[in-house]
């Protein structure tokens, strides 16, 4: 594929929607809808080489036997998911920071232990480039609600055999489901 150009289209709060035009390998002109975090996207490289957007908390408990969910309610689905914590990196942030901030507004726990920061990922590669970066490690603490009243989250920790029951008839962000469903079947009898 060649990449033609790209044209703003609508400029929201939180997300710019684009159209990227491109021409296939046998010649055909094409546009391909996108929305990204970025405002001010003027070519390629913006599309393909910006800095990475927001956080993923991966968290276990410090046992190993629980990994930390939480029950959100999302208006782009109209319901409640099950995904990790996560979040926009706020500027002067990494992702560890950002990590630690979201992790505290979101479950009022903290970060104990960090065991490793995976390289970025894409949030929904079929139509934006947001870029996320997965802390992974061990969390803490007591629970409290969320500090954002725009946020209705129920966090809490799940055992594998807790997770594997969810998987069966509730809602997950895909990311969050894939782990969940590795994780339970890790070292498991089922």
């Amino acid at each position: 594929m060649k990449f033609l150009g790209l044209k703003k289209l609508h400029q929201g709060k939180f997300i710019t929607r684009y159209d990227l035009s491109y021409e296939t390998v046998d010649g055909i002109k094409k546009d391909y809808e996108i929305i990204s975090r970025d405002p001010d996207m003027k070519g390629f490289f913006d599309v393909s080489e910006h800095k990475v957007d927001a956080v993923v908390i991966i968290m276990h408990s410090e046992d190993g036997e629980k990994v930390l969910l939480n029950r959100e309610y999302r208006m782009a689905v109209g319901g409640f998911v099950y995904n990790f914590p996560a979040g926009l990196i706020d500027p002067g942030e990494d992702a560890l920071i950002a990590a630690k901030r979201e992790l505290k507004e979101e479950t009022g726990l903290d970060i104990l232990k960090v065991e490793d920061v995976i390289y970025e990922s894409y949030s929904a590669v079929g139509f934006s480039n947001e870029k996320n970066m997965c802390v992974v490690g061990v969390a803490g603490g007591t629970f409290s609600p969320s500090t954002s009243t725009l946020e209705e989250i129920e966090a809490g920790w799940f055992t594998k055999a807790e997770i594997r029951k969810l998987l069966k008839d509730q809602h997950f962000a895909a990311r969050s489901q894939a782990y969940c469903y590795l994780w339970s079947k890790k070292n498991s009898d089922n």
